[in-house]
């Protein structure tokens, strides 16, 4: 009848004998005088202790020899008390953390809603190694998702870290319903995203605000409160990425789980056909289960909101980062050091205009009227660059960074000798004192080679007329090679007798020579 052993009850019977106040309802905790409780101590232990109950116990036992506690039951016991005193989530939680204890809770659902009243947008790193101009990487994926039909409505690719420019590319996919984007699109009332630095940056913010689209910044490590694309996240990798070549959690055999070397990877055009290929089939063929067996796109097409739609070159417009106004001359338009030119300028030189550019597309910028906005055209970068060239000067960099690289972990490379006992660090590395003083001699050159400017003229020979050192008199002496300019020789100058110079003299006009 009480859910517990016949022992548990002859212990309380015992206990009651001896106790009037312990023969109260079993179900009170009261009732059960002798059994041992988790204390706040119990509790900072295990967390201390990661979740460690024989941890726990051994410092329990540790405080009560020194007489700063009671001796604590077995260990068994303790397990008990903790997994009937502590939920699974506090559990969870002392031994992992928050995110471990955030997996034992319960989240309450958002209602459905309506078409473009909310997107959802995120960054995700694709567990997949792709082949990028010969070298493997991981890319990332940009995508907007609205959260009432759960379709994936812009979606952008990047080879490396993304940056504004694949959020600002994400965006016009997303809203514009032109092939070959649409149907899905148009403007959303409200995105949230997750206090990223790209999607929070001023040349987005400014994008979202001119759409008209309020941004819901979401707090940091909250994933729970945007689970339509952290959904999304999970389902492309375990129904798309996973199967692909080069998937980087793919469990493999042998002892070492590095990827084979003969192993063929995919290029980035092909994992973006794939991948766009796969985004087609969630929008147009699955079937999530919150949308009760229909697909996106039927979704989508059954809800009669209206939608609002952008122009294509409004769209362009609003999704690039404004640089200011400048002068349009004869050699073009002068932005960021570069002139950029383009067949309309011709006859247009004198007028102001405003230059808009989409980040890190450095070939061509946008150029409209300061005046009126009005859309003169794009200009692109003048005496730009060949592939070849820019290849040529990539490869050089990298070469210079591999080098060095490898100049500073040799002049920082130190070793020390293992410690079997408590002692200082020792430091390896043995040289004799002659090393020692020409690698310090040669350092000291290289300083002062530094410091030595190379335009530098030798002093000349001081004049005959000042007194110098008797040691330094022989050095300091000019040759006679050339006569006086005052008709005497440089020794006349001297009194022979001390080697001081000789009284000036005046000239006719009383000046002193």
């Amino acid at each position: 009848m009480l859910g517990v052993r016949e022992r548990a009850v002859w212990r309380w019977l015992a206990a009651a004998e001896r106790d009037e106040a312990a023969a109260r309802a079993p179900g009170e905790r009261a009732a059960y005088p002798g059994r041992f409780t988790v204390t706040d101590e119990v509790r900072a232990l295990l967390g201390l202790w990661k979740g460690n109950v024989a941890a726990v116990h051994r410092e329990l036992t540790a405080r009560a020899a020194r007489g700063e506690g009671e001796s604590p039951p077995s260990i068994p016991t303790l397990h008990r008390a903790i997994r009937r005193d502590l939920t699974p989530g506090e559990r969870a939680g002392l031994a992992g953390g928050e995110r471990a204890a955030r997996r034992h809770d319960v989240f309450l659902a958002r209602p459905r809603g309506w078409r473009n009243q909310v997107w959802e947008t995120d960054h995700m790193q694709a567990p997949v190694l792709v082949d990028v101009d010969g070298k493997a990487r991981r890319p990332w994926i940009t995508w907007f998702t609205d959260c009432a039909t759960n379709a994936v409505t812009g979606v952008a690719v990047t080879p490396v870290h993304p940056s504004r420019e694949s959020v600002l590319a994400a965006l016009r996919s997303a809203v514009l319903r032109e092939d070959p984007y649409g149907p899905f699109g148009g403007v959303p009332e409200k995105v949230r995203v997750d206090r990223g630095k790209d999607f929070l940056s001023r040349t987005v913010t400014a994008a979202f605000d001119l759409l008209d689209v309020a941004v819901e910044d979401l707090p940091a490590y909250t994933p729970h409160l945007k689970g339509t694309v952290e959904g999304l996240n999970r389902a492309v990798e375990s129904m798309f990425l996973a199967s692909l070549p080069g998937y980087a959690r793919q469990p493999r055999p042998g002892k070492r789980p590095s990827r084979s070397k003969a192993e063929v990877l995919l290029g980035f055009e092909d994992f973006t056909t794939q991948f766009l290929a796969w985004t087609l089939w969630w929008n147009t063929e699955h079937r999530p289960a919150p949308l009760r067996g229909r697909t996106p796109l039927q979704a989508w097409q059954d809800d009669l909101t209206p939608l609002r739609d952008v122009s294509a070159a409004d769209l362009w417009t609003f999704t690039l980062e404004d640089a200011g106004t400048r002068t349009l001359t004869t050699r073009g338009i002068r932005f960021r050091k570069r002139d950029y030119v383009g067949p309309w300028m011709t006859g247009q030189a004198g007028i102001r205009v405003r230059v808009r550019f989409m980040p890190h597309h450095d070939h061509r910028i946008e150029v409209y009227h300061a005046a009126t906005g009005r859309y003169l055209g794009p200009a692109d970068l003048a005496d730009q660059a060949t592939e070849e060239q820019v290849s040529a000067v990539r490869r050089a960099r990298s070469a210079r960074a591999r080098r060095l690289k490898k100049d500073l972990e040799a002049s920082q490379r130190e070793r020390y000798a293992a410690a079997t006992q408590a002692e200082p660090p020792r430091r390896l590395g043995a040289l004799t004192g002659a090393q020692a003083e020409a690698e310090l001699a040669q350092s000291a050159d290289v300083g002062l080679s530094q410091l030595a400017l190379p335009d530098v003229v030798p002093p000349a020979a001081p004049p005959a007329d000042w007194r110098t050192p008797a040691s330094l008199a022989a050095l300091t002496t000019p040759a006679r090679s050339a006569p006086c300019p005052s008709g005497r020789d440089d020794a006349s100058a001297l009194d022979g007798r001390d080697g001081r110079a000789a009284p000036p003299t005046t000239d006719e006009d009383g000046d002193a020579s």
